[in-house]
C-alpha cells in the first residue's frame, strides 16, 4: 500500500509539473507590454488584450489568450501578441480607446481595430489574420474563387473593374472587416452558375448561394451573418445592427428530448427552406440556456420555446401557437410581419425605469451569491452610516425641545419668584428706612407755640 502511495504521489507530482510547463511554455508567446509599447509598435502588427488585474473575464480569458499566442507563433504569423495591464498604463489604455476590459484590439500602424466576437481562440485567431491582411484580397482564377467559397462560411466579393462602387465598396471594407472578409475578382473569374444583373456588381457568397443589392455599407452590414447561427450575447449585440428580426429557438442543448431537438430542427428547415423569403428581414438560429434571454427580455422564459427579437427596438414576440413543424414556424413568422402578434417590451420611458430597477436588482442579487461578506460590506455600511445619521437628527430635535421646554419652564418660574422678592422687598423697605414714610401733619396751634 505505502509503495501505491509513493508512485500515485509522484504521478500526481508529474503532472502538476507538466500543466505548470505547458502554461509557462504558453506564456513564453504572450509579451507583457509597458509604456515603451507606445513607441515601439508602429513597425509590427499587434493584437493587444488590455486587462485589469481583478477583473472576473480578464482571468478566464488569459488561458485562451495564452493559447492564442503559441498558436500565432507556431504558425508563423506576423502578429505578435501581448496584454496590457491598463490599470498600470491607463494613459495609454485611455489612448486607445480602452473604456471596458477585457478589450482585444489588432493595432496595424495607424489603425486600431476592435475585436467584439466571442473569446474562443479561433474566433480570435480567425479575427486577427482577417484585419492583418489586405483590406480587399484579390481572387486571380476561378480555382481560388472555390478555394475562397469552401473556407469562409460569408465573404464580399466586388466584381468588375475600376468604378465609383468600387471606391465605396474599398470605404465599407475599412469600416466592416472587423466582421467578414473582403475580395474582388474579374467577369471572367465569375463561376458560371453565377448570373450578373450589371456590371459592376458586388455579391455576397453565404449559406451555399449568392445575393447582390444596393445601398451598399447598410447591404454589407445587414448581409454579414449566416442565415442561422448558434446565438450567445455577442452575436445579438452585433446583429442590433443589422435591422433583421432574430428568430432563436431556445433550448437545453444537453437535453436530447424530442420536444428540444424538434425545436431546432424547424428553425434550422425555415432558415434553410424559406431563405428568399426571409433573409431580408429574419436572423435565424439557438441558444443553449434561458439566462441571457431572461435578462434580456426582463421575463422568465420556459425551456424549451421560440422568441423572435427586435435588437434595434428591444421588442420581442412570444408564441401564440404550439410549433409542430416548419409551416407552424411560417405561419407565426408572417403573423409577425402582418402585425397580428402583439409586440411586447419596447425601448418606452416605462421600460427604460423598469430596465434600471431590474439591472439593480440583478446586481445585488449576483454580488450575494458570488460573495455574501463582500454584499454585506457593501450595502451594510452605507445603511449602518444612513441609520447612525438619523438617528442623530431625530435624537437631536427630541433633545432640543426638551431644552427649549425646559427653558421655558424655568425663565417663567424665575420671573414669578423674582416678582415675589420685589413684594417682598416693597413691603420691607419702610421698616427699614422710615424715610419713605409718610408723616403725619400736626395742628396748627401746636405749630405756633412752637415759633413762639
Amino acid at each position: 500500500m505505502a509503495s501505491v502511495a509513493v508512485l500515485w504521489s509522484r504521478a500526481v507530482g508529474l503532472c502538476v509539473a507538466v500543466l505548470l510547463l505547458d502554461v509557462a511554455f504558453c506564456k513564453g508567446f504572450v509579451e507583457d507590454l509597458d509604456e515603451s509599447f507606445k513607441d515601439n509598435r508602429k513597425d509590427d502588427i499587434w493584437l493587444v488584450d488590455f486587462y485589469a488585474p481583478w477583473c472576473g473575464h480578464c482571468k478566464k480569458l488569459e488561458p485562451v489568450w495564452n493559447e492564442v499566442g503559441l498558436e500565432m507563433k507556431s504558425i508563423g504569423s506576423p502578429v505578435k501578441v501581448g496584454k496590457m495591464d491598463a490599470t498600470s498604463y491607463s494613459s495609454i489604455a485611455s489612448e486607445f480607446g480602452v473604456r471596458g476590459y477585457p478589450t482585444i484590439k489588432l493595432l496595424k500602424g495607424d489603425l486600431a481595430y476592435n475585436y467584439r466576437g466571442p473569446r474562443t481562440k479561433d474566433d480570435i485567431i480567425e479575427f486577427a489574420h482577417r484585419v492583418s491582411g489586405a483590406l480587399i484580397r484579390p481572387l486571380p482564377s476561378r480555382q481560388m474563387f472555390e478555394h475562397v467559397r469552401k473556407r469562409h462560411r460569408v465573404f464580399f466579393v466586388y466584381i468588375g473593374g475600376e468604378s465609383p462602387l468600387k471606391e465605396k465598396y474599398i470605404d465599407a471594407a475599412s469600416e466592416l472587416i472587423v466582421y467578414t472578409y473582403f475580395f474582388s475578382a474579374l467577369e471572367e473569374v465569375v463561376p458560371e452558375y453565377v448570373t450578373l444583373k450589371e456590371m459592376p456588381a458586388v455579391l455576397v457568397f453565404k449559406d451555399e448561394t449568392y445575393y447582390e443589392d444596393g445601398d451598399l455599407s447598410a447591404w454589407i452590414s445587414r448581409e454579414r451573418f449566416q442565415n442561422y447561427l448558434t446565438m450567445d450575447g455577442f452575436l445579438l449585440y452585433e446583429l442590433g445592427d443589422t435591422g433583421k428580426l432574430v428568430a432563436i429557438a431556445v433550448i437545453d442543448e444537453k437535453n436530447t428530448s424530442i420536444e428540444h431537438t424538434r425545436l431546432k430542427s424547424v428553425i434550422q428547415e425555415v432558415a434553410k427552406d424559406y431563405k428568399d423569403h426571409f433573409h431580408r428581414d429574419f436572423q435565424f438560429g439557438h441558444m443553449d440556456g434561458n439566462d441571457y434571454i431572461n435578462t434580456l427580455l426582463m421575463d422568465e422564459l420556459t425551456v424549451p420555446t421560440v422568441v423572435v427579437l427586435n435588437t434595434s427596438n428591444q421588442q420581442y414576440y412570444l408564441l401564440d401557437r404550439q410549433i409542430k413543424n416548419a409551416k407552424d414556424m411560417v405561419q407565426f413568422i408572417n403573423n409577425i410581419l402582418d402585425g397580428t402578434v402583439e409586440a411586447q417590451g419596447g425601448d418606452s420611458i416605462f421600460q427604460r425605469l423598469k430596465r434600471i430597477v431590474f439591472d439593480a436588482k440583478s446586481t445585488v442579487v449576483s454580488i450575494f451569491k458570488s460573495s455574501p461578506l463582500m454584499g454585506c460590506f457593501l450595502f451594510g455600511l452605507p445603511l449602518g452610516v444612513i441609520s447612525i445619521m438619523c438617528y442623530g437628527i431625530y435624537t437631536a430635535d427630541t433633545d432640543g425641545g426638551y431644552i427649549e421646554e425646559r427653558y421655558e419652564i424655568v425663565s417663567k418660574s424665575e420671573m414669578e419668584s423674582q416678582e415675589q422678592v420685589e413684594e417682598s422687598k416693597e413691603q420691607q423697605e419702610p421698616r427699614e428706612g422710615g424715610s419713605l414714610v409718610p408723616t403725619v401733619q400736626e395742628p396748627k396751634d401746636v405749630l405756633e407755640k412752637k415759633t413762639d
